[in-house]
């Protein structure tokens, strides 16, 4: 059973930077694109960023571009994302996510896990 745990979000100032992190188990996660995508209040989910398996090849959402980094370790089969220059209108549930292919900036990856709240206050 393919689980991943989030951890790292929480409250930051508008500016502010904030890191999370995600523990992937229970597949190979060489073998797996890796992403994330988010969920704000009242608004659909959007894909964040996505790094395709092998070469690593990342994509981000072009709204987000220059602001977040996703990065992996698969010794220890975790994914990151960095986050600078926080705008409120980044609060959201955030979800790290995985599957075969990158899609759609990774909101179309098919596993991931419970999600961590991303708050940004103004």
């Amino acid at each position: 059973e393919m689980q991943f745990v989030e951890s790292g979000g929480g409250l930051v100032q508008a500016g502010g930077s904030l890191t999370l992190s995600c523990v992937a188990s229970g597949f190979s996660f060489d073998d797996y694109a890796i992403g994330w995508f988010r969920q704000g209040p009242g608004k659909e989910r959007e894909g964040v960023a996505c790094a395709s398996a092998g070469d690593g090849f990342t994509s981000y959402q072009p709204s987000l571009k220059g602001r977040f980094t996703i990065s992996k370790d698969n010794a220890k089969s975790t994914m990151y994302l960095q986050m600078h220059s926080l705008k409120p209108e980044d609060t959201a549930v955030y979800y790290c996510a995985a599957d075969l292919y990158c899609i759609d900036y990774g909101l179309g990856l098919s596993y991931w896990g419970q999600g961590a709240q991303v708050t940004v206050s103004s």
